[in-house]
């Protein structure tokens, strides 16, 4: 609170209607800065070159702005002061998580591992994955083809072969899609469940606490593990374990051009997904809410930390029974200006929970990417969860146990600043 008392006051009292300046144009600058990227993708191009120098040039005449009328010190000071405050913030307001409680695990006598060799860019064979399971006693199956440029084995059918052969474990190396249906064939026989962060993005890996640089690491479960159980995702008959996208996300995923060439995909397609009276749009009911026009819907395992899960957000926990929802609906320069100003507070974006969730548009069929694969499901799509339905082996030396940034309310910092002192408690 001191941080953000001073933060202000470096503003107003030496430079008095300057600090009114400062704050007037960094908030016009972040609106303009928004328009810009809106107009870039919403537009091609004449439209989308001027809101590419927007996006690129309002910054720069913001920092000009401040330097030409002496104010950049001042300027500095107050956002180097801020950033104190939402850090000392956060600090305040985190607590241990009470998600993620483990049990001790007895050590698995004939594991079976699923793995794909070109996952994440051949992490496979980079970390020796295959030599280290089998000196621990696993039997590997490799998701590869049998011939070259014959099809992918069925990842679902192989786990139920093993099951059916007696393994007492599942595991995957691979991304989170394939990490679902295997997820989903362990839930089934209520086997433990073994997660190796060989993929590209290893979502599901990071918010379990893994190490996502050696994925080497997640075999140390197999000596000395220990057990989670967590929330298992279900779309329309279809496992997940992080998120299902539907809307301008999952249009683009189904490119077939998409896996080669994402951001080019994603541009040559964005005007049309997001103009006026798109026949994409969808609607949605999360419960009792009702979710009309929206232009972009996320169904998560579990709600993130952030609305923005695609941009570092975390789940706190993933056994909390409960999905989350984000939905946005922007449908010009003037709108995009105010999410970007007032975030969470938009009308633009809805972020809340549910148990069901029930999407439908005016097609027969829905374009939906169910972590991170293309799919299409015909409609109405639900979305639902079953609570601790899969057991997760994890080494008990494991880097991201650290719980994530909980959500900022500073309402509740002042309460704890300013309100009656309280005996501590094992939450403390």
């Amino acid at each position: 609170m001191l941080a953000a008392v001073v933060a202000v006051l470096t503003l107003f009292l030496p430079f008095g209607e300057g600090g009114v300046l400062i704050v007037l144009s960094g908030l016009a600058g972040l609106a303009l800065c928004a328009a810009g990227v809106w107009w870039f993708l919403a537009h091609r191009g004449p439209v989308r070159f001027l809101g590419a120098l927007l996006a690129a040039g309002t910054p720069v005449g913001v920092m000009l702005l401040y330097v030409a009328g002496g104010l950049w010190p001042s300027a500095l000071t107050a956002l180097a002061l801020w950033g104190v405050a939402l850090s000392c913030a956060r600090r305040a307001l985190h607590r241990p998580s009470l998600g993620h409680r483990a049990r001790p695990a007895a050590r698995p006598a004939r594991p079976v591992l699923l793995m794909n060799p070109k996952s994440g860019g051949g992490k496979v064979e980079k970390f020796d994955l295959v030599g280290k399971a089998e000196r621990l006693g696993a039997k590997v199956l490799l998701l590869a083809p049998a011939e070259p440029g014959g099809a992918f084995p069925d990842a679902a059918e192989l786990a139920r072969a093993a099951v059916a052969g007696g393994a007492d474990l599942l595991g995957v190396a691979g991304g989170d899609g394939t990490q679902a249906l295997v997820a989903a064939v362990a839930a089934e026989h209520d086997l433990p469940f073994l997660v190796i962060s060989a993929g590209t993005r290893n979502h599901f890996a990071m918010d379990l606490g893994l190490d996502r640089a050696d994925p080497s690491r997640c075999l140390d479960a197999l000596t000395d593990g220990e057990e989670l159980r967590v929330d298992l995702g279900d779309v329309a008959g279809r496992p997940f374990v992080n998120t299902v996208s539907f809307g301008v996300y999952a249009d683009v995923v189904q490119r077939p051009e998409y896996r080669n060439a994402k951001a080019e995909t994603a541009l040559s397609m964005m005007p049309d997904l997001l103009a006026a009276g798109s026949s994409r749009r969808l609607d949605a009911r999360a419960d009792a809410t009702e979710l009309s026009d929206q232009q972009a819907l996320l169904v998560s395992n579990n709600p993130y930390n952030s609305p923005d899960p695609f941009g570092g957000g975390k789940r706190p926990r993933l056994d909390g029974g409960a999905l989350g929802v984000v939905g946005i609906r922007v449908d010009g320069a003037a709108q995009a200006a105010d999410l970007a100003v007032r975030g969470a507070q938009s009308a633009g974006l809805n972020v809340l929970t549910a148990v069901r969730v029930e999407v439908v548009s005016a097609s027969t069929e829905l374009a939906v990417a169910v972590d991170g694969e293309a799919l299409t499901l015909p409609t109405p799509v639900v979305c639902t969860l079953r609570p601790r339905a899969l057991r997760v082996l994890v080494p008990r030396d494991r880097p991201g146990t650290l719980p994530a940034a909980p959500p900022l309310s500073w309402r509740r910092v002042v309460a704890l600043a300013c309100g009656p002192r309280r005996g501590r408690t094992s939450h403390d």
